[in-house]
């Protein structure tokens, strides 16, 4: 009978995917630290993965909500409005690095951290309409050095771009001289809009329990953002000997070049990637977004 019980309760909770990067901790604060988490723990169940696997959980129906890249959207998953990943110019964390003498309009091949699909897409679209170049893209790991070997360029994603920042002078060291260009400054400076990332998504046929309906899900991620953009010193203490970066930049980073609300100009953003996208035949067409 208690395991019978136990089993209840488990499936009623809802099955969350997320991501260990810098980035998205201030909106996890709430699920993994008091007094809260216990609360969010009856109703949630979390586990953490890469960025670009967060959908597949999702669609294979072993998640029911995460954190996904807003390339991986589809008309089965609904957004949870509130709250975002997103930059309103540089955000120093999606790096697309490429060797001199070469160009947007010359690259031959990237090197590509496939973390993210997003960033992916965006380097695409930035290629392909904005450049007018189609690069082959080789899957690589997130080492600039190694990458910059065997490529044009190398597009770095999340954390390892972070880090690549800080170690600018060894990398041309090792390499020459590289362009090294934002992406989401790149995004901004021709389309006049932030550059978004991910979004939380929710499978809506999981939400079939009384005990979380969705005003009280999207009322509980928006209450773990507040609570963790309140408690940045906090993450920057966390994140220090987690990632070789100075403290004084992990928290620039999170105070001002992520932006974490799903505003009127990020929703305007999203659909101008996906439209994008489906000119340049990266993604395939998302001609209405669903919501929550």
């Amino acid at each position: 009978m208690q395991e019978a019980a136990s089993n209840d309760r488990n499936s009623a909770r809802l099955r969350v995917a997320a991501i260990d990067f810098l980035n998205p901790a201030p909106l996890m604060w709430d699920f993994e630290h008091p007094p809260r988490a216990a609360r969010l723990a009856e109703h949630y169940t979390l586990h953490y993965t890469q960025p670009s696997l967060c959908a597949d959980e999702l669609l294979a129906a072993r998640a029911d909500l995460g954190l996904i890249p807003i390339a991986s959207l589809t008309p089965d998953l609904a957004i949870v409005p509130g709250c975002t990943i997103a930059s309103l110019d540089h955000v120093r964390s999606i790096l697309l690095l490429i060797k001199e003498p070469f160009t947007l309009e010359t690259v031959r091949t990237v090197a590509a951290d496939t973390a993210s699909r997003s960033s992916l897409a965006y380097a695409d679209i930035l290629f392909r309409k904005f450049a007018n170049n189609r690069p082959q893209f080789i899957p690589a790991p997130a080492d600039p050095v190694a990458m910059l070997r065997q490529a044009d360029a190398a597009i770095l994603i999340g954390d390892p771009a972070l880090i690549a920042h800080e170690s600018r002078p060894a990398v041309e060291a090792s390499i020459g001289p590289c362009h090294w260009l934002d992406l989401a400054h790149e995004w901004r400076a021709r389309t006049g809009l932030p550059w978004v990332a991910a979004v939380w998504a929710v499978r809506p046929e999981a939400l079939t329990t009384d005990s979380l309906t969705p005003a009280q899900l999207t009322e509980d991620l928006a209450a773990s953002r507040d609570h963790g953009l309140a408690q940045i010193d906090r993450i920057v203490r966390d994140w220090t000997p987690r990632i070789p970066i100075p403290p004084a930049t992990i928290c620039d980073y999170l105070r001002h070049n992520i932006h974490y609300t799903l505003d009127p100009d990020c929703l305007r953003a999203i659909r101008l990637f996906r439209q994008y996208a489906a000119e340049v035949e990266v993604l395939p067409p998302l001609h209405t977004l669903r919501f929550l």
